[in-house]
């Protein structure tokens, strides 16, 4: 297990709107950050994405249960997110698994996302949500 991913998974899952200064400690200033929906460059691109995150939502937590170095510098981590938004499933906690490919020196300087972006927000949609549950029970 690596030391450096369990400490950074520690801090990230300890973020909130309130603390969003501590971005600097875990990635570099060059970073880039992708997931299924959004890709941003440079840590002042990545510290205004997680400010309008945690501004659109009610609650947002990560659960890390996974910590897999595959080389010197690199790793997944593997995780839950669970959030609460006002207009998504009647404000009801949504959860959504997915992982975190990272590469770092020091700090993180690529962090990339892989989750289900219909689990996360389409499905949740009133009138996308049908119509993608249908689709899904089509293709089963």
């Amino acid at each position: 297990m690596s030391e450096f991913l369990r400490g950074f998974a520690e801090r990230f899952a300890a973020l909130d709107k309130d603390s969003l200064d501590q971005l600097n400690e875990l990635y570099s200033d060059d970073v880039r950050f992708q997931d299924p929906l959004h890709e941003v460059q440079g840590l002042g691109a990545v510290r205004r994405y997680f400010a309008e995150l945690y501004a659109n939502v009610d609650a947002l937590h990560f659960e890390f249960h996974g910590f897999d170095q595959v080389a010197d510098g690199e790793g997944y981590l593997r995780w839950t997110m669970r959030y609460r938004h006002p207009r998504l499933r009647g404000g009801e906690e949504i959860a959504v698994a997915g992982c975190s490919h990272l590469l770092w020196r020091e700090r993180v300087y690529r962090h990339r996302d892989y989750f289900d972006a219909g689990a996360l927000l389409y499905e949740h949609l009133p009138l996308l949500g049908g119509v993608i549950a249908w689709l899904k029970r089509r293709l089963a």
